[in-house]
Order: structure tokens, then C-alpha cells, then sequence
């Protein structure tokens, strides 16, 4: 009579501990989403990508007071330069 074994089930490695926005810089803040989405295209049409990072939620404060809704743009650090480039012509 075979004796049945119980199933091992390993517990997931853990993820790495760097931040999600590790080897990225930061390459312009803007005062409000809407003109992060403006820059943020213009980037992204030059082939830069860009994450939006901001400390506030729009769908639940969709007003803003001083700088309490600046947007980061961050890029990679290799990005950079070319970003600063793109962002100097279109002043």
C-alpha cells in the first residue's frame, strides 16, 4: 500500500528591494497634471520614455492648491541628456 505524500508548496521569492523608480532621474516638475501630460508627450514623441510620479491623487482631489499637485517627470539616466535637449528647443 502506497502512503500519499503531502504537495510542498515553496513560498515566493521575495522581490527585489529596490524602488520602482530606481535608474530613473528626474528631468522636469510641473506645477499640474495636465501640463505633465503635454510634456510628457512631446518626450515620448522624441522615443524618451517618461513615468509620472506625483504625491496626489487626481480622481480624488482633482483641484490643487500651490504645489500640492506637481508632477515628476522621470526618465532613464541614460534618457536624461536627449530630455534636456527636446525640453531646451520647445521653450
Amino acid at each position: 500500500m502506497s502512503v500519499r505524500r503531502a504537495r510542498i508548496i515553496r513560498f515566493p521569492t521575495r522581490p527585489s528591494t529596490a524602488p520602482p523608480t530606481a535608474g530613473l532621474v528626474e528631468a522636469l516638475r510641473c506645477r499640474h497634471q495636465a501640463e505633465a501630460l503635454v510634456v510628457r508627450g512631446l518626450l515620448e514623441s522624441e522615443g524618451i520614455l517618461v513615468v509620472l510620479q506625483s504625491r496626489l491623487a487626481q480622481s480624488v482631489y482633482p483641484f490643487s492648491v500651490g504645489h500640492q499637485a506637481e508632477v515628476v517627470l522621470l526618465v532613464a539616466a541614460t534618457d536624461l541628456p536627449r530630455a534636456r535637449v527636446v525640453l531646451a528647443r520647445e521653450k
